[in-house]
């Protein structure tokens, strides 16, 4: 017989301007909802574009190494207190396709492959040692665009010839293989199975881990344009927060574990 007990609640959670702040990286305002969490026994799976090692580190900052992590945008998975240090020959291969690409397109695109540590830290603001470690890509490879919607598609049209898909993140375009935040998601609703799933994020590569979960929460976010209407909001199944960041994460998970009756 198994002896586990049931999980409440599985919470899924973009990183950057979700439940850590877009400018200070810091995700302090979510204190209480954090403990919260811990205190009715829910689960916490981070959900980022950013890499294993990132991950790695903020997940231990926070203490929920007990739990895995989608990384670098759901191409790849975080074990439970594993350091992220990975592989890197899918990357490699990824970067060899995009090298591929005729080079009036693929000198529009700077990838993190194609900066050392300081551009990495002075494109993003983090400091140099946490931009080493967005540079320790196992899957992906995020970027700036700096073309036209035309040559953008182009440049996607190029590389979907060779399997590599694009995918508009907060702040970067992402190439990767195709697996996407809701892929991981699922396999990890399949693996737990919780009573409830709650999703939070802000931007494009969110949207179908948003419309998956049970409860969606549309974090604000003013430094980006605001998501598209979702499925699920006409009913009141997604709804959208007016604080931004890890405060608007604060607020909707202390308000929905009172409405799960969770605290």
């Amino acid at each position: 017989m198994n002896s586990t007990p049931p999980l409440p609640l599985l919470v899924f959670s973009d990183l950057d301007g979700t439940l850590i702040d877009h400018q200070t990286y810091s995700a302090a305002a979510a204190d209480p909802a954090l403990k919260a969490l811990k205190s009715c026994g829910a689960g916490l799976v981070m959900a980022s574009s950013k890499t294993g090692p990132e991950i790695s580190r903020i997940r231990d900052a926070l203490g929920w190494s007990d739990w895995p992590a989608i990384i670098e945008n759901g191409a790849g998975v975080l074990p439970p207190k594993d350091a992220g240090l990975k592989d890197s020959a899918q990357y490699d291969q990824l970067r060899d396709h995009l090298n591929t690409v005729p080079q009036h397109l693929r000198s529009l695109f700077r990838g993190f492959g194609d900066m050392d540590a300081a551009d990495v830290a002075k494109t993003t603001g983090l400091p140099v040692d946490a931009a080493r470690l967005a540079k320790t890509r196992a899957f992906s490879e995020p970027g700036l665009w700096d073309g036209t919607v035309a040559q953008r598609a182009a440049f996607l049209d190029h590389l979907a010839g060779q399997g590599v898909t694009g995918r508009e993140g907060g702040r970067f375009l992402t190439l990767s293989f195709g697996q996407t935040k809701a892929d991981r998601m699922a396999e990890m609703i399949d693996q737990y199975r919780p009573d409830h799933t709650i999703a939070l994020g802000d931007a494009p590569n969110d949207i179908e881990m948003l419309e998956t979960a049970d409860i969606g929460v549309i974090i604000a976010n003013p430094h980006r344009a605001p998501l598209p209407p979702l499925k699920g909001e006409t009913d009141g199944r997604i709804t959208r927060t007016r604080l931004a960041g890890p405060q608007g994460w604060n607020q909707s998970i202390l308000a929905l574990l009172d409405t799960l009756q969770l605290t």
